[in-house]
């Protein structure tokens, strides 16, 4: 059973087929997709359902807190299942891959307070952009 499955068990959420085909869809690492892609993935599994379950899924998982919404650029919104560790993203400026991260150093920490113009910081989002190794040979 994928991680996102049981998290949304143990909170009590109602498994119907199309919400597990779409945490389904969802599990494993550096997952990335956009709701389309989401959509086109559980068709596989399950051909009823419909562009509308998976995008009214997507949000009420967001909703949780158990999917993080992620836009790297000025493409369609990304969603991302690690929502549980705190990570960063790393975006391939070629094909648009994008991968989590794990940095050392606390992002917050490199604002210095003069810079934060008295704003309570409540999140940080850091993008690393660079090419992966498929476009930066094709380069």
């Amino acid at each position: 059973m994928s991680d996102l499955l049981e998290r949304l068990r143990t909170r009590g959420w109602r498994i119907t087929a199309q919400r597990r085909v779409v945490a389904e869809v969802l599990d494993g690492e550096h997952v990335h997709l956009t709701a389309d892609e989401v959509h086109a993935r559980a068709v596989e599994r399950l051909p009823e359902i419909s562009r509308a379950t998976v995008y009214n899924t997507l949000g009420e998982l967001v909703q949780l807190g158990e999917v993080l919404e992620v836009s790297t650029d000025r493409r369609a919104k990304r969603y991302d299942p690690n929502a549980h560790r705190p990570h960063h993203h790393l975006v391939c400026a070629g094909c648009g891959a994008i991968r989590d991260v794990h940095t050392a150093d606390d992002p917050l920490g490199s604002l210095p307070e003069g810079e934060r113009f008295g704003f309570t910081v409540l999140d940080v989002e850091v993008t690393f952009r660079g090419l992966c190794p498929r476009c930066a040979a094709a380069a």
